[in-house]
């Protein structure tokens, strides 16, 4: 088990929700606009970055509200108990406040304690999305398996960003200072590729040992925007500054790297293929990383009205893959015919107008 005791105050339509109880598989039933998304992305804020929603921290406060909100959960892991909080306060609600036991941490520091992974409607046509989508996919991917890809990107962000600066301004850049520059983004650009070329490597080892269906099976192609290796980075930014100063940007990198997904049986890039293939396609990638081992940490899979558009055959599959996995998971619903097959099995709760109730 995970997570446990989750607790929502003030998020979005939630004023004071609970939940606990919960299981391997966990059920979250109601109407469209009930909150059932709404405690999928409170959860998803156990993790670094902005959310399944990718959504401004003011906007996730309940409007009747003094502005803020609060998410706080127990992680069972190595048999004790963890509090995990995070939140905002009412004086600075663009500022996200992070709590582990009582104690103040880093945004970065929660991937230390799990993983996660999502999969919403909003990511269906990822594989027609700009490179910048399919980038935070991968990163996702890596960093439910690695805590420190987060720190790696986000020093890599950050080292990009100044050297930007740089290249931006109207003076000519002191040579010395790009150098120190370049070298931080070739360390953090460095691990951060490596990363993500090692989770693409072994995504398609997993993919490779499944069937072809009925999960269209895709093959995953990693699409470097530069040298791999930290000292090839280096060099390549040191050789291409003039070019980066004239496009007042750094065009070689790790934030220019590419996700190339091709389904397997046909050879057809997943960008030509319909949009139901593309949908079985992501699913398989979702279901592989979801069985990868290679970590000690709880890992949680938040699935947003998933079941509801497959057959009977492929929610069979599903669901059959995922309780041979390691991941807690949670799933959204708006009736409960299409979990029928997770009778017994799963927590459940209805949800309606910003409250739950357990089954």
């Amino acid at each position: 088990m995970a997570l446990d005791r989750i607790r929502l105050g003030w998020f979005r339509n939630h004023r004071a929700t609970a939940l606990e109880g919960t299981g391997k598989f966990n059920l979250l039933v109601g109407e469209n606009g009930a909150g059932k998304t709404n405690i999928l992305e409170a959860i998803s804020l156990f993790a670094p970055g902005r959310g399944l929603r990718r959504a401004a921290l003011p906007d996730m406060a309940g409007q009747a509200g003094d502005g803020a909100f609060a998410v706080s959960a127990d992680l069972l892991r190595d048999g004790a108990g963890v509090r995990l909080g995070t939140g905002t306060a009412p004086d600075k609600p663009g500022r996200r406040i992070v709590r582990v036991n009582g104690a103040d941490a880093s945004a970065l520091s929660l991937s230390e304690w799990l993983g996660l992974f999502w999969l919403t409607p909003a990511m269906d046509r990822l594989f027609m999305d700009s490179p910048g989508g399919r980038r935070r996919f991968i990163d996702r991917l890596a960093l439910a398996l690695d805590p420190a890809h987060a720190a790696h990107a986000a020093r890599t962000e950050a080292a990009i960003r100044e050297r930007n600066r740089l290249l931006s301004a109207p003076q000519e850049p002191d040579a010395r200072w790009l150098d120190a520059i370049e070298v931080q983004i070739a360390e953090a650009g460095g691990a951060l590729a490596f990363g993500r070329a090692r989770l693409i490597e072994a995504l398609n080892a997993k993919l490779e040992t499944l069937p072809p269906s009925p999960f269209a099976r895709p093959a995953l192609t990693y699409q470097a925007g530069g040298p791999i290796d930290a000292s090839g980075l280096a060099q390549a930014l040191r050789d291409q500054r003039r070019r980066d100063r004239a496009a007042q940007r750094t065009l070689t990198g790790p934030h220019r790297d590419d996700l190339g997904v091709t389904m397997a049986a046909k050879n057809q890039a997943a960008a030509e293929c319909s949009t139901g293939e593309q949908k079985a396609m992501l699913i398989a990638i979702t279901l592989a990383h979801a069985e990868m081992g290679g970590t000690d940490r709880p890992r949680l899979l938040l699935l947003d009205e998933v079941a509801a558009h497959l057959d009977p055959i492929r929610r069979g599959a599903l669901f059959e893959r995922l309780e041979a996995g390691a991941a807690q998971v949670w799933m959204t619903g708006t009736e409960l015919a299409p979990f029928e097959a997770l009778n017994g099995k799963a927590a459940c709760w209805w949800v309606a107008e910003g409250s739950v109730s357990k089954e």
